[in-house]
C-alpha cells in the first residue's frame, strides 16, 4: 500500500514538471514571436525598396519613391526637368540669364552641383548636401568608359548610378524609363507620345525629299564660325534626320564632341546653300558671317541663307544632345524644305514650350527667340 502510494506520489510529481515544462517552451515562444514582429519590420523595410535594372544591365536597389534625382550631366537634367522637374536636386550649370525666365521661379536657385561632362566639376560635398535618392548618367550611345566612371561615382557617393540610354531614335523608351523609376508614368507617356507623333512625321516627310534636291548645309560653330562637325557626329545628327545635307562631310573631327577647326577656304570651296549659326554662351557667327564682306561671297549669305539656332532655355539643334533637339526637328525640317515640312513654328514653339518646359510662351516671346530662325 505504501508502495503504491509512492508510485502515485512519484506519477503525480512528473505530471506536475511536466506541466511546468510545456509552460517554459511557452515561456520560450515569447522572444519567437518577437522575431517574427523583426521579421514584419523586415518586410516592411523591403517594402520601401525595390530593384531595378538600368540600360547598361546593371541591377540597383532604390527606394520606392524618389523625392530627388541628380544627373551627371544636363542631357539627364533638361529630360528630368521637362519631365518631373519638382523632383530635381540641382543643375549641372549656371543658368544664363537670358534662360532664366523660362525656368521654374521656385528651381531658378537650385544649387549648381556641377557634373562629369568633358570637364569633372561634380561637387561631392554639395551632391551629398542635396541628398539625392539616385544619380542618373544618360547619354546616346554609353561606352565601357562612361560604365566604369558611373562604377566610380557610386563608389565615391553610395549613391545607385543609373544609366539611361537617350539615343535620337528612341527618347520615348528614356521618358518610359523614367517615368517608372520618379513614378510619373503618365506624365511619361504624354511626352513619349509627342516624341513618337512627332519623329514618325519627320521620318515620313524626309523620304520625300530625292537625293539630289538635298540642300548643302554649314553648320558654323565657334566665335568666328571657322568650326564644324563631321558626318557621324551627335551634333549634327538633326541635321542628318531631316534629309539636310552636312557639307562637311567626314571631315576630321577635333576630339570626341567635334568642333574641328576648318579654314575659310574650305568653306568657301563648300559653297553651303545654307549656313547655321550656333548660339552659345561663348557667342556664335552670326553677326560676322551676315555682315563681314568676305562672307558675302558665300552662295548662303548672298541669298540671305544664314541662320542663328535658338537657344532658350536649351539649343534647338545639338547641345546638350538631350529632348530639347525635339523642337529642333520640326524647325530645321521647315527651315530647309518649308514645302514638304509644313509647320507653323511660332505655334510649334508655344506647344513644345507649354508641353515640356512648362512655360506659357507668348507669340510676341516666340517670334523673338526665331529672330534670326525663320525661313526668309
Amino acid at each position: 500500500m505504501l508502495r503504491k502510494s509512492s508510485n502515485l506520489l512519484m506519477s503525480v510529481f512528473l505530471i506536475f514538471m511536466l506541466i511546468l515544462s510545456v509552460a517554459g517552451l511557452s515561456g520560450c515562444s515569447t522572444p519567437a514571436t518577437g522575431g517574427e514582429s523583426g521579421g514584419e519590420n523586415a518586410s516592411e523595410a523591403e517594402s520601401t525598396t525595390r530593384v531595378i535594372t538600368d540600360d547598361l544591365g546593371r541591377s540597383h536597389t532604390i527606394p520606392k519613391d524618389i523625392d530627388k534625382i541628380y544627373s551627371t550631366s544636363p542631357v539627364a537634367t533638361i529630360l528630368t526637368y521637362t519631365l518631373a522637374p519638382e523632383k530635381l536636386a540641382g543643375w549641372n550649370y549656371e543658368l544664363r540669364p537670358a534662360d532664366v525666365k523660362y525656368i521654374l521661379p521656385e528651381l531658378r536657385n537650385l544649387p549648381n552641383l556641377g557634373g562629369w561632362q568633358s570637364k569633372s566639376t561634380g561637387n561631392i560635398e554639395e551632391i551629398l548636401k542635396a541628398e539625392p535618392d539616385v544619380i542618373v548618367s544618360m547619354g546616346d550611345n554609353p561606352s565601357e568608359t562612361d560604365i566604369s566612371l558611373a562604377d566610380e561615382i557610386q563608389g565615391q557617393l553610395g549613391i545607385p548610378v543609373i544609366m539611361v540610354k537617350l539615343p535620337l531614335i528612341g527618347m520615348d523608351k528614356a521618358y518610359d524609363f523614367m517615368g517608372d523609376l520618379l513614378g510619373v508614368q503618365e506624365r511619361a507617356a504624354e511626352l513619349a507620345s509627342y516624341f513618337r507623333h512627332t519623329i514618325e512625321d519627320i521620318q515620313a516627310k524626309a523620304a520625300e525629299i530625292p537625293e539630289n534636291k538635298k540642300i548643302k548645309v554649314y553648320y558654323a560653330e565657334g566665335a568666328e564660325g571657322l568650326q564644324t562637325e563631321p558626318n557621324g557626329s551627335m551634333h549634327i545628327q538633326t541635321l542628318e534626320l531631316v534629309g539636310g545635307l552636312n557639307v562637311a562631310g567626314d571631315v576630321e573631327a577635333g576630339g570626341k564632341g567635334g568642333q574641328s577647326p576648318v579654314s575659310f577656304e574650305q568653306v568657301l570651296a563648300w559653297d553651303p546653300d545654307v549656313i547655321l549659326c550656333w548660339n552659345e554662351s561663348s557667342g556664335g557667327a552670326y553677326q560676322e558671317i551676315t555682315t563681314d564682306s568676305r562672307w558675302a561671297e558665300l552662295k548662303a549669305v548672298r541669298n540671305k541663307q544664314v541662320y542663328e539656332i535658338p537657344s532658350s532655355p536649351y539649343n534647338w539643334f545639338d547641345r546638350p544632345p538631350s529632348v530639347n533637339r525635339i523642337i529642333g526637328f520640326k524647325w530645321v525640317g521647315n527651315l530647309l524644305y518649308p514645302d514638304v515640312y509644313q509647320y507653323d513654328m511660332i505655334n510649334e514653339a508655344r506647344e513644345f514650350y507649354k508641353k515640356f518646359y512648362h512655360y506659357d510662351l507668348t507669340e510676341e516671346e516666340a517670334r523673338e527667340l526665331l529672330v534670326h530662325s525663320l525661313s526668309k
